[in-house]
């Protein structure tokens, strides 16, 4: 008989996180435990507000799901006919991985994908004053950060970028910037801010307009490449996206888990996208889940254990801006 529990856990962050929709000084966690034949997994997910979960709502999934989970040779195969995609369907996927990699010995992720020894992943600087996030910028670059990611929200885009830019010139002028509007430009001219941040030399820009609104960046100047995010949850959204994005952020609690993360990886592939391999707030036991697509994609943004004030026991190890195996 398999047993799957769920419980809610609170880590509380470094420092205030600053987005487009607001500020955090904690995150919400449900961590799921699957118990079967004297072995046990866990998986950890993220409720997210913009997608109407809830701790409260994630947490009645996994029951549901638990009431099913009689026979777990099927239990995997099913579970997208139990869930759709989202943060419940991800803790139990990754868990269900986890589970079937221990009973055959092999140590997931590790042993069960090819996955090099370092990964380079974005520090999140997030929105405060020019000056605050130059500060911040600055202090992640002197870390050896090699990539960094600005969040944005409509205010101030140049002038936050130009300040972060000069202030990691003199260290680290090599360091990629990567920015993320969280849909706050829907309003804005776009042709004139792709142009002016295409001069000051960024990497990429994510998910610029709202989730639906995507037909904006069609038939406009892309001289920063485009990534969907809020707008790419499964490989049923990709044909959507054509013309619009150069690139999709990968996220197991927008995909359900892993088994459609790979999916979605390869059909984006198969259509011209590159990948990036993203996450929500969260700790080690989430990011590993999703080292295997990581060892692969473009750009990487997997540093949620990094924001927080202290990450799980035995999590894994970030050093001079790589996720070090």
């Amino acid at each position: 008989m398999m047993k799957i529990t769920a419980i809610h856990e609170q880590f509380p962050l470094a420092r205030s996180f600053t987005i487009s929709r607001g500020s955090r000084t904690h995150v919400d966690v449900v961590k799921v435990t699957i118990e079967h034949k004297g072995i046990i997994a866990e998986g950890e997910c993220t409720p997210y507000a913009r997608y109407g979960e809830t701790v409260e709502s994630v947490t009645e999934q996994i029951k549901y799901v638990a009431s099913h989970a009689e026979d777990q040779s099927n239990l995997h195969q099913s579970l997208p006919q139990l869930l759709s995609a989202g943060a419940a369907r991800n803790a139990i996927d990754c868990a269900l991985w986890r589970l079937e990699q221990q009973q055959k010995g092999i140590d997931f992720p590790i042993q069960s994908f090819d996955i090099k020894a370092n990964i380079i992943t974005a520090m999140t600087v997030s929105i405060d004053t020019p000056e605050i996030m130059a500060d911040q910028a600055r202090e992640y670059c002197e870390l050896g950060a090699k990539l960094l990611k600005v969040k944005l929200d409509s205010e101030q885009i140049i002038e936050r970028v130009k300040a972060i830019r000069a202030a990691i010139q003199g260290i680290a002028p090599d360091t990629k910037i990567i920015l993320d509007a969280n849909e706050a430009w829907g309003e804005l001219d776009l042709n004139a801010i792709f142009s002016q941040l295409a001069e000051l030399n960024i990497t990429m820009i994510e998910q610029p307009v709202a989730k639906g609104e995507d037909s904006k960046l069609l038939g406009i100047p892309h001289p920063v490449p485009l990534c969907a995010d809020e707008s790419c949850h499964t490989s049923q959204d990709l044909a959507l996206l054509l013309g619009c994005y150069e690139m999709v952020n990968i996220k197991l609690d927008k995909t359900g888990g892993l088994t459609e993360a790979l999916t979605l990886e390869s059909k984006a592939i198969e259509m011209g996208f590159t990948i990036m391999m993203g996450c929500m707030l969260g700790t080690s036991l989430a990011m590993e889940a999703a080292l295997p697509i990581a060892a692969r994609a473009e750009i990487v943004d997997l540093d949620g254990p990094v924001l927080l004030a202290h990450d799980r026991k035995n999590g894994l190890r970030y050093q001079s801006g790589h996720i070090v195996i």
